[in-house]
C-alpha cells in the first residue's frame, strides 16, 4: 500500500468496496455495538488493508465537539453566526470550539495541529478564502467541513451555506427606486466574495429593470468595515450631482455612510437616504433605525452545524449548496427623495 493510497481512501470507498452503507463504517470506526459481526469482520479487515489511519479514539465521558474557523471574529456579523452554531450544536449535545486564523498559515496549521489532537468531529469554515490545501488536509484527517458564505466556487465535495444575496440586492435597489430615487450610490463589499458579486448584481439588475443607467462613479468599493462605508460616502457626497441614496453592501457600512452623511451637514433620510445588509441587532437602534436586508446569519450558522453533523452520521446531503433567504426591513433610515416628497 502505497502512502498516497493511505492518506486519500475515504469512509466512502471503504463502504463501497465492503458493500455496506457509509453510516455502517462510521459505526464500526466509533465502536458502535449495532453492527454484525460478520460485517464488522469484512469492514475491519479493508479498513486494515486499505491502512486507514483512525483518529486518536476519545475518552468514553469526553464531550463531541465540532469547530467553528473565522478569519476574525472583530464583526457582530460573527457574533450572530457562533450563536447560531451553538444553539444547534447544544442541542445535540455537541460542544463548540470558536477559533480566529487571521489569514495567516502559522495560524492554520497550528489550528489544524489542535483539531487533529481533540478528535473534533467536524469543521465549520466561515472564511472568504478557504485555501484548497485546508480541505485536503481536512479529508486526510477525515474531518467533514462546512463552508459558509465562500469567496469563489468551493469544491464539489464541500457543503456551503448563504443567503439570497442576489434577490437582497435587488430588494434593497427595488425599494429606493420605488421611493422615487433614480441617482444611487453603491458602496460594496469585498469584491473577491461571492456574496458581495451577488448583492451587487442584483442592484444593477434592479436599476436596468428600472431603465435607469449604471453609473460608474456612483460605485464604490470596500471591505464591509465602517471605515470603508465612511470614506466611500464621504466621495459619493463631494460628487457635482450627489446620490440621493446609498445602498451600502452591509450594516457595518452604512453606520459608516451615517456618519459622512453627519460630517457633510446633511441628514439621513432628509438629505440622503441610506439603506444596508444583514440586519444585525444594533440596527433597530441606530439613529435613524436602519432600513435593511435581513440576513439569517444566526439560522445559517446553526443550518451549517446540523449540515456538517449530518455528514458526520454519514448521512447523504440532497444538495451541497444550501441557501436561506432574505427579506427587506424597512425602517427609518429610507424615504422618498426631496423632489418627489
Amino acid at each position: 500500500m502505497s502512502d498516497t493510497q493511505t492518506r486519500t481512501v475515504t469512509i466512502a470507498a471503504i463502504a463501497a468496496e465492503a458493500g455496506v452503507s457509509v453510516p455502517t463504517v462510521s459505526r464500526v470506526l466509533n465502536g458502535r455495538s449495532d453492527v454484525a459481526p460478520h460485517t464488522r469482520e469484512r469492514v475491519e479487515r479493508l479498513l486494515r488493508d486499505h491502512g486507514y489511519r483512525r483518529r486518536g479514539s476519545r475518552p468514553p465521558n469526553a464531550a463531541r465537539l465540532i469547530d467553528l474557523v473565522f478569519n476574525d471574529l472583530d464583526s457582530p456579523w460573527a457574533v450572530e453566526i457562533i450563536r447560531g452554531v451553538e444553539d444547534a450544536a447544544h442541542a445535540e449535545g455537541v460542544g463548540t470550539v470558536v477559533t480566529a486564523i487571521h489569514r495567516r498559515a502559522s495560524d492554520t496549521r497550528s489550528w489544524l495541529d489542535n483539531l487533529a489532537g481533540r478528535n473534533s468531529d467536524g469543521a465549520i469554515l466561515v472564511t472568504s478564502d478557504v485555501d484548497p490545501s485546508l480541505h485536503a488536509e481536512l479529508r486526510r484527517l477525515h474531518v467533514p467541513a462546512v463552508v459558509i458564505d465562500p469567496a469563489g466556487v468551493p469544491e464539489l465535495d464541500v457543503p456551503t451555506i448563504g443567503a439570497t444575496n442576489w434577490a437582497g440586492g435587488l430588494t434593497a435597489t427595488e425599494h429606493l427606486i420605488g421611493l422615487g430615487h433614480r441617482r444611487i450610490g453603491v458602496v460594496a463589499g469585498t469584491p473577491t466574495l461571492l456574496s458581495s458579486r451577488a448583492r451587487q448584481d442584483g442592484h444593477r439588475a434592479a436599476l436596468e429593470a428600472a431603465g435607469l443607467t449604471v453609473d460608474p462613479e456612483l460605485h464604490h468599493v470596500g471591505d464591509f468595515s465602517h471605515e470603508a462605508g465612511f470614506r466611500a460616502a464621504t466621495e459619493l457626497l463631494q460628487l457635482p450631482e450627489p446620490p440621493t441614496a446609498i445602498v451600502a453592501a452591509n450594516d457595518q457600512m452604512a453606520f459608516g455612510v451615517f456618519e459622512a452623511v453627519r460630517r457633510a451637514g446633511l441628514r439621513v433620510p432628509e438629505d440622503v437616504s441610506v439603506i444596508g445588509f444583514d440586519d444585525l441587532p444594533v440596527a433597530q437602534w441606530s439613529s435613524p433605525p436602519l432600513t435593511t436586508v435581513h440576513q439569517p446569519l444566526s439560522e445559517m450558522g446553526s443550518l451549517a452545524a446540523r449540515t456538517v453533523l449530518r455528514l458526520v452520521r454519514g448521512e447523504h446531503l440532497e444538495t451541497p449548496r444550501l441557501e436561506l433567504s432574505t427579506r427587506l426591513v424597512v425602517r427609518e433610515s429610507t424615504a422618498p427623495p426631496r423632489s418627489v416628497g
